[in-house]
């Protein structure tokens, strides 16, 4: 008697392990982008200190999604754990913070790598000067880098979030704070975070004038 196998179940189609391979590859190439998008900054970081115009830049840092944090993203926003739906719709896969003395030199940053030929800008969202409801103020942009492999050249999404240093103490503390009550924060936390972002935006703009005053 001759059987016949049984079609993959749902359950093995959606393999954990087996969507985790797959993006072994995927992810390869977002990392990629992370350092291509890393090395026209520390471009810019050696050429403003070699010109001895100021260095607008006070430290960088960088990430890359996990497998896990896709599965867990893809889940919220209904995404199917397909790579190409995956590419399409989650754009922040790679991330590069800067952050910045004032609020001048985020702006100039921002400028100074959207503006370059081979960058293509896909959005920017300014939440400094339209800050978020909770105070949360940063500028952020979604950029394409080409990046050129041994066969093949690939355009990769690459989020950028340039801040202030008060931006950036702020965001941290906020994001402890929600990490630590599961984002179900009491309300006179929430009214002290807002408060805290007001104070940091004035210290933002106190230091501003401080330099102004100073250099000009």
């Amino acid at each position: 008697m001759t059987t016949t196998s049984a079609p993959p179940s749902e359950e093995s189609a959606e393999d954990p392990s087996a969507f985790d391979r797959s993006l072994v590859p995927f992810l390869m190439n977002y990392k990629f982008g992370l350092d291509e998008i890393l090395t026209k900054i520390n471009i810019l970081r050696e050429e403003l200190a070699f010109r001895g115009t100021g260095n607008p830049i006070e430290h960088v840092s960088s990430r890359l999604k996990t497998p896990e944090s896709l599965r867990v993203k893809a889940a919220r926003i209904g995404c199917p754990l397909d790579l190409d739906a995956i590419g399409e719709q989650i754009v922040d896969i790679a991330g590069v913070r800067i952050v910045c003395s004032f609020i001048a030199d985020a702006y100039q940053v921002l400028d100074m790598l959207t503006t370059q030929p081979d960058v293509t800008v896909r959005a920017i969202k300014d939440y400094v000067a339209n800050p978020k409801p909770n105070g949360y103020r940063s500028l952020h942009a979604i950029v394409e880098i080409p990046v050129f492999l041994s066969e093949t050249a690939r355009t990769v999404p690459v989020e950028l979030q340039i801040r202030t240093v008060a931006m950036d103490f702020w965001a941290s503390v906020e994001h402890k704070i929600y990490y630590k009550y599961a984002k179900d924060v009491p309300g006179e936390l929430v009214e002290e975070l807002s408060a805290a972002a007001r104070v940091a935006h004035d210290l933002d703009t106190r230091m501003a004038e401080l330099h102004r005053i100073v250099h000009g």
